[in-house]
């Protein structure tokens, strides 16, 4: 707990922008607005330079050995079968590199599984071929979330990613989210928070997240569920807290008079 509550003090500070879409040529991830995705950024950059030293070193090998064992500079071939000390060696050393990735790996996965007291819960499902949502700590404010088609677009919202009514969360909070599915198999996804969390029929699973900076979010569904699969955005609003109490005394109201 103590680990987790220092990591988003400490991306609070770092924290400066954030990305909420993809954009156009994008290469690599979106920008963190969580932390944990913060985490996985680092992570994926650690790994990044021990993969390319184990390229390396493997080219850097082939090379070697094409010019060190050719038939023009060895002619009569060795005799020998194995080398204790070698097989030794690439045993011992792989088993290292997994433990260097494992010890960061199991620590981000903690950080993911143990959310810390949460302020808000927001209860998920998903269904063919939109989201539902519920906050069973508010009230029971529950609506669905459907795909804006392009003739209801709006200038400056995106195709493919917006919809009719978004999640609304307050800002700074610890959000909990418990994730399941009406029919088939779903993925709760929003990239730059880090989440991607399947929707299960019959199961429920869960995530948090943290977001510091006001905005919206996008996510999709990321699992194949069928042929409106690519039409199952995700938008997450975040407001402030006063912002945020509003909108909840708005939407009672809304219930109340149904």
């Amino acid at each position: 707990m103590t680990r987790v509550l220092l990591l988003v003090i400490g991306f609070m500070q770092a924290s400066t922008c954030y990305a909420s879409k993809p954009h156009e040529w994008q290469l690599n991830f979106q920008e963190a607005a969580s932390p944990i995705m913060a985490e996985l950024h680092s992570f994926h950059n650690f790994l990044l330079f021990i993969i390319t030293a184990i390229v390396l070193f493997v080219l850097l090998l082939l090379i070697y050995v094409i010019f060190r064992f050719s038939a023009k500079r060895n002619p009569i071939p060795a005799k020998f079968t194995h080398n204790i000390a070698i097989e030794v060696i690439w045993t011992v050393i792989p088993i290292l590199i997994l433990i260097i990735i494992a010890v960061p790996s199991f620590r981000i996965l903690k950080i993911a599984e143990h959310s810390p007291t949460p302020d808000v819960t927001i209860k998920v499902v998903g269904s063919q071929w939109y989201w539902s949502y519920s906050y069973p700590d508010h009230g029971n404010i529950e609506f669905d979330s459907n795909m804006l088609q392009d003739k209801d677009l709006k200038p400056g919202q995106i195709r493919l990613l917006e919809v009719d009514n978004r999640v609304i969360v307050p800002q700074g909070s610890v959000i909990k989210f418990l994730i399941t599915a009406s029919d088939v198999i779903h993925s709760f996804a929003i990239p730059s928070l880090g989440i991607k969390t399947d929707a299960v029929p019959g199961r429920v699973n869960q995530t948090w997240t943290k977001i510091d900076k006001k905005g919206v979010y996008y996510g999709q569904c990321s699992e194949l569920c069928r042929v409106n699969h690519g039409f199952m955005p995700i938008a997450i609003e975040v407001v402030s807290k006063e912002e945020f109490q509003q909108w909840v005394a708005k939407s009672k109201m809304k219930l109340s008079m149904q």
